[in-house]
């Protein structure tokens, strides 16, 4: 009786080391939410799956909207009362068929957004590029736009034949594809474009390659142990907030195909990197690194966001600062290069706010003109901080892009 105690104390402890590990990889992987792992999905729709993932190989970008918005609109559990705006952020899209000349572009760039989010992540910038006589398109990864549970339904394989087969129908309006990507979608599109040189170029936000823990490669054996990591209720239009296992597996698989894709050989095409240095769900010093000696063309560019200069003597690294106590920011998050300060959403004056930020004991404000931003954590007596949304330096990213593409 007493061997068989025992064991069973094992067999606790090593649950419970496992547990442990498991939410510290979980949490790393998931900053915008409070971990709380279900053996089994809530009685919600919102975790209920759909019956499957939309088509994604359509014969023309125009027909791949048009059906993708139709499975949205029939599978989505809303957020909003506004059904038409909120569908219209989580559905593809395009911008600048035509020039501000009048001319069919000759340069077209795909974008891929990240674990759980949307393709209006891309709509600022898609919108500055169609300006510039850039055809803009932003694609929607399969398991996303509907409910935080469809994500567990797609295999790596449906991202990567989904993104193949937008960068082909891209390839057929223009003469010169680029691929952009934030987070796990950079590790996608960078993954494409090592193996495949006819793609000009590469703009990474935030780029997923190298995260912020060593414990990633656990993430397959967490899938058996707990079907969600978080389950918390949906507030936000154009990002799950909820994520299952099966997603995270996703992610994993990501960074891995990007590894083996640029250790193959540096990517010496032009890339633009922008990364947040207090960035909390990557190695942003990791990730600069790898911009030294894998990014090898003159013309590429780092943006580095912090309070200090960038570690580092490339003179391709451009640092800007992110402590700017006049705007109420003491620091850059994972997602706010992205956006302009005008963006409806997520900007200055949006509608959302991500005001759940990872702190627990001060209280918070009322009033949201009190709020600092900051990244997900950061915690500095007497202020409440909320997620940073937006860029302050939006005009100069594109300025970059700019110089990067010429």
């Amino acid at each position: 009786m007493r061997q068989d105690q025992t064991a069973l104390d094992r067999i606790k402890n090593w649950q419970s080391r496992i547990a442990r590990t498991a939410r510290t990889i979980l949490t790393v992987l998931i900053p915008t939410a409070v971990l709380a792992s279900c053996a089994f999905p809530p009685e919600s729709e919102l975790y209920q799956q759909s019956p499957d993932i939309p088509p994604y190989t359509q014969d023309s970008f125009a027909e791949y909207v048009a059906q993708t918005r139709d499975w949205v609109a029939e599978h989505r559990v809303f957020i909003t009362d506004d059904h038409e705006t909120e569908l219209a952020r989580n559905i593809p899209f395009e911008l600048g068929r035509k020039t501000p000349n009048g001319d069919a572009p000759k340069r077209g760039v795909l974008f891929v957004h990240g674990l759980g989010a949307s393709p209006w992540y891309f709509h600022d910038i898609s919108a500055e590029m169609a300006k510039n006589g850039w055809l803009a398109r932003s694609m929607l990864l399969p398991g996303h736009g509907t409910r935080p549970a469809d994500l567990s339904i797609p295999g790596y394989a449906d991202w990567t034949a989904a993104v193949a087969h937008q960068v082909k129908l891209l390839e057929r309006e223009v003469d010169e594809v680029w691929l952009g990507g934030f987070s796990t979608g950079a590790n996608l599109v960078t993954s494409y474009a090592a193996r495949n040189p006819e793609i000009s170029g590469l703009f990474l936000f935030s780029p997923g390659i190298e995260p912020g823990t060593n414990l990633l490669f656990l993430t397959p054996v967490i899938q058996h142990l707990w079907d969600w990591v978080d389950a918390d209720p949906e507030d936000n239009a154009i990002n799950y907030q909820s994520l299952s296992t099966k997603a995270s597996v996703l992610y994993y698989r990501s960074v891995t195909d990007v590894e083996d894709a640029l250790d193959d050989a540096p990517f010496d095409r032009p890339t633009l990197v922008s990364m947040s240095a207090d960035d909390s769900v990557l190695d942003p010093l990791a990730i600069l690194r790898r911009f030294e000696t894998g990014f090898t063309h003159p013309a590429s560019r780092f943006v580095w966001y912090d309070d200090t200069n960038a570690p580092s003597d490339d003179p391709r690294v451009k640092s800007l600062n992110s402590n700017l106590p006049d705007q109420q920011i003491s620091n850059f998050s994972h997602l706010s290069a992205l956006f302009s300060p005008n963006n409806p959403y997520y900007g200055t004056d949006g509608s959302f706010v991500f005001i759940e930020n990872g702190q627990e004991e001060i209280e918070r404000p009322d009033d949201r003109t009190k709020l600092w931003r900051s990244a997900w954590g950061y915690t500095e007596p007497g202020k409440y901080h909320g997620r940073l949304t937006w860029n302050p330096y939006f005009d100069a990213l594109i300025a970059t892009i700019n110089d990067v593409t010429n």
